[in-house]
């Protein structure tokens, strides 16, 4: 990390009596204010304590997470001289739309927004769990989605790109060879590569792999998310060497 982190104006935490449903029970924004946009489902990466990301969750749950008090938002804002300097709210300073307003308007486009009655809110991209100081899980799970993810569905024989109905995952020293289901051995195939091959491995079909298939350091579909601009704050908690995000 680069500088340190430093509160916004007004961004001390107030302790709340909770309500009925959970939410601090004094007039704040409350997630049924909310309209139904397409912003509420986008992601935010959460922190622990001690500023090592754990996880990725929709806009809707951190939004839930601030309102009861137990995360703050991070900001990451560069300057010139490109030392990053963190920020810190809680979710009343953060809504002081005159606020968020004047500091975020002119990169509105790295955002998503939320409605409600009274206002625009940005999306926080990055959240901080106050009280939460387990360490995150470092394996990334072998499943489908992750698989396609890594291979950004492009079929490993062929080199050209698919939509996922069109793929498929193929064993690159088949089952039959003694081939098992591991991130060395499974690769994203088109149906007609994967036809082509068959129970042969490559060498034998006389097929070359695009690139050699490997256990990635981290969960792949983060690494899709890093190349837009809108999550470019993440980088800043993600280190290559020992954790992994797991998508909730």
């Amino acid at each position: 990390m680069h500088g340190r982190p430093s509160r916004a104006a007004n961004g001390h935490h107030r302790k709340h009596e909770d309500g009925a449903d959970g939410l601090p029970a004094e007039d704040h924004l409350s997630l049924s204010t909310f309209a139904h946009t397409e912003g509420l489902n986008a992601k935010v990466l959460v922190l622990n304590k001690a500023f090592m990301a754990v996880r990725v969750v929709t806009a809707r749950r951190a939004f839930g997470l601030l309102f009861r008090n137990i995360a703050e938002i991070i900001q990451v804002q560069t300057d010139a001289a490109g030392t990053q300097q963190f920020l810190t709210y809680n979710i009343e300073t953060w809504t002081d739309a005159s606020e968020i307003q004047r500091r975020i308007q002119h990169e509105r486009e790295r955002f998503d927004w939320v409605r409600t009655v009274r206002l625009e809110i940005p999306v926080p991209r990055i959240i901080r769990l106050l009280g939460y100081d387990r360490l995150p899980d470092q394996a990334v799970k072998l499943n489908r989605r992750n698989l396609f993810a890594r291979d950004r569905n492009q079929c490993q024989y062929c080199g050209r790109h698919f939509p996922t109905n069109d793929l498929s995952l193929d064993h690159v020293r088949p089952r039959s060879h003694g081939g098992g289901e591991s991130w060395e051995n499974l690769v994203c195939a088109c149906i007609r590569c994967n036809a082509r091959k068959g129970g042969r491995t490559p060498e034998q079909a006389g097929m070359s792999l695009v690139r050699r298939p490997e256990r990635p350091k981290r969960n792949p579909l983060i690494s899709l998310r890093l190349g837009h601009e809108k999550y470019a704050s993440w980088k800043a908690f993600l280190d290559h060497a020992y954790w992994s995000v797991e998508l909730k």
